[in-house]
């Protein structure tokens, strides 16, 4: 009787295990997502597949520049030229060192923010924009409301600290970010590894991305934005294509944010990395 009883459980645990592989696999999984606040959505399907705190309030530290390229590429011409501020130049790092009064296609700049997470650029490109930083941050937080990201405040260009409030969520940037992804020059720049820009002189810059996983070797990369501050820890918000869906990942308040980001997208996203 023993035998046969034994022998009905370990029918039914195999039963289980093949009507319903990511349920076992999820009780053996013995890794503890570190950040604060996740979220891992299909956005084709509408369909959210993890999700942790995800309307907590969060530091968006340079994530915050998803919403600058997309304000730039909604108000400028990619082709057209921006002249560097005084003011510009004294954001701290990072940042690519512009100098006062130098020429540069919004284009070039786009890949300096998205790439090299450039602070220069971004006040540069929000003064091109608005005529000046303060007026480009209310465009910003304008813009977010009407994509649905009701409790984001940005107080400036990059998301460096301020002593003004700035906050947003893991929902929320995945609203934002979603909506850059509608345009093929964000989606295109986020999946470089470096790029060489120039000014209209001629100086070159060269740009390395901050995106970690496009170095790592994984199996396939997730293309995003990268951003870091004391007080925000580790952030990413990015995007991982699965067939024909396109899913997205927003981390932040990371202590390990690589780790976190292969376990989700891989446990919940059912995605080799």
């Amino acid at each position: 009787m023993r035998f046969k009883a034994n022998h009905s459980i370990l029918a039914a645990v195999l039963l289980v295990t093949f009507i319903f592989p990511s349920a076992v696999f999820a009780q053996k999984s013995k890794h503890h997502v570190t950040c604060k606040s996740v979220i891992f959505s299909d956005s084709t399907k509408v369909k959210r597949l993890y999700g942790k705190n995800v309307h907590g309030r969060v530091l968006p530290a340079s994530t915050t520049k998803v919403m600058t390229a997309l304000l730039v590429m909604e108000r400028l011409k990619l082709g057209e030229y921006v002249t560097v501020s005084s003011r510009a130049t004294l954001a701290s790092p990072s940042k690519i060192h512009l100098k006062p009064g130098e020429k540069y296609k919004v284009s070039e700049l786009l890949y300096a923010i998205l790439i090299n997470s450039a602070n220069d650029a971004s006040v540069a490109l929000a003064e091109a924009v608005a005529g000046s930083e303060e007026a480009f941050v209310k465009m910003m937080n304008a813009r977010a409301k009407r994509l649905g990201a009701k409790h984001t405040r940005f107080a400036n260009s990059n998301g460096l600290p301020t002593k003004a409030a700035q906050y947003t969520t893991a929902y929320d940037m995945y609203l934002i970010f979603r909506e850059a992804l509608k345009r093929g020059f964000f989606r295109n720049a986020i999946k470089l590894k470096y790029k060489t820009i120039a000014s209209r002189a001629g100086r070159k810059i060269s740009l390395k991305s901050h995106n970690k996983i496009l170095f790592k070797g994984w199996k396939q990369n997730i293309y995003g934005k990268t951003g870091y501050t004391r007080a925000a820890r580790a952030c990413f918000v990015g995007t991982v294509q699965k067939g024909d869906s396109t899913l997205i990942i927003a981390v932040f308040g990371c202590p390990k944010r690589w780790e976190d980001i292969k376990h989700v997208v891989t446990h919940y996203g059912g995605i080799a990395l």
